[in-house]
């Protein structure tokens, strides 16, 4: 079974239905996008470098040290990604 390219290209133009919403057209919805995934990226910093941080302390012993450091590297870690991701202008 031979495959002209033509037909290839034409089916990959229109004939597929999209998989997700098209945000290009509503600037609401991708500001709306774009707001949850800085909440994601605040979150799961907090929750990866405290829990980090918080068995640190139960291995070593101590009493919340690193878990108040691993919330303060998320935290740090997850406004450095939104700043990368949102907050640098190209030019």
């Amino acid at each position: 079974m031979s495959q002209n390219p033509d037909n290839h290209a034409e089916g990959q133009s229109g004939d597929r239905p999209e998989s997700g919403p098209d945000l290009s057209r509503n600037p609401g919805r991708r500001e709306e996008g774009a707001l949850w995934s800085i909440f994601g990226y605040l979150l799961s910093g907090l929750l990866v470098w405290g829990g980090i941080g918080y068995f640190v302390d139960r291995w070593l012993g101590y009493d919340r040290v690193f878990t108040l450091v691993g919330l303060l590297l998320g935290m740090g870690s997850a406004l450095y990604l939104v700043w990368l991701r949102f907050g640098r202008h190209s030019g």
